[in-house]
């Protein structure tokens, strides 16, 4: 891939175009541009429990992935969104195992979060980022700019059951996130009280 542009994991922001799915936020190392690649609730789930550090109460599916991949001795070498078509990206995982080099296709989202749990760099290219890409106000400061992107970049609790919100409750205590635990803790009453 030409012209690679190294990518981070900022958070999500609600997808009010598509129910059920969300945002996620993906934003140019050193450089001001976020890409926004939709995503499903399953997917977006499985990148918090990551991204808040917290451990779920059974292994998820990219949780499996990356078990594998350590069990086998494959390597995840880098993702790469090399192509976007009517709405969609399109990616590959550069695996290594021994000398063999291996790529798969992947959907972008499974890609992302099992780049997260290997700690493996995600890239797109130039001629993605040019024509999907949004630059952030660089007139924004900087201590302004995190606060309203962690404001809109939160994951609807709501979406996951009441095991979940326990385990992500107490990884947030332990972390002493109380504000976190906050939000967790009234979510988990709102299902108590109202159990569907």
């Amino acid at each position: 891939m030409e012209n690679k542009i190294k990518l981070s994991v900022l958070g999500f922001s609600f997808n009010q175009s598509q129910s059920g799915t969300y945002g996620l936020v993906l934003a140019e190392e050193d450089g001001l541009r976020r890409l926004m690649i939709v995503i499903g609730t399953p997917e977006a789930q499985s990148i918090a429990f990551k991204l808040q550090g917290s451990i779920p109460p059974r292994p998820l599916t990219h949780d499996l992935f990356q078990t594998l991949l350590a069990q086998l001795g494959i390597l995840l070498l880098e993702v790469n969104i090399y192509k976007y078509e009517d709405g969609v990206f399109f990616s590959k995982m550069i695996l290594r195992q021994g000398t063999e080099i291996i790529e798969i296709e992947s959907r972008t989202s499974d890609a992302i979060a099992i780049a997260l749990r290997t700690k493996s760099p995600v890239y797109t290219s130039e001629i993605i980022m040019q024509e999907q890409a949004v630059v952030f106000d660089d007139n924004t400061s900087e201590d302004n700019a995190s606060e309203n992107e962690k404001d809109n970049l939160a994951l609807d609790y709501s979406l996951l059951n009441e095991e979940e919100l326990e385990s992500l409750l107490k990884d947030a205590i332990d972390g002493e996130d109380y504000e976190l635990a906050s939000l967790l803790r009234d979510e988990l009453l709102k299902k108590k009280d109202d159990p569907k």
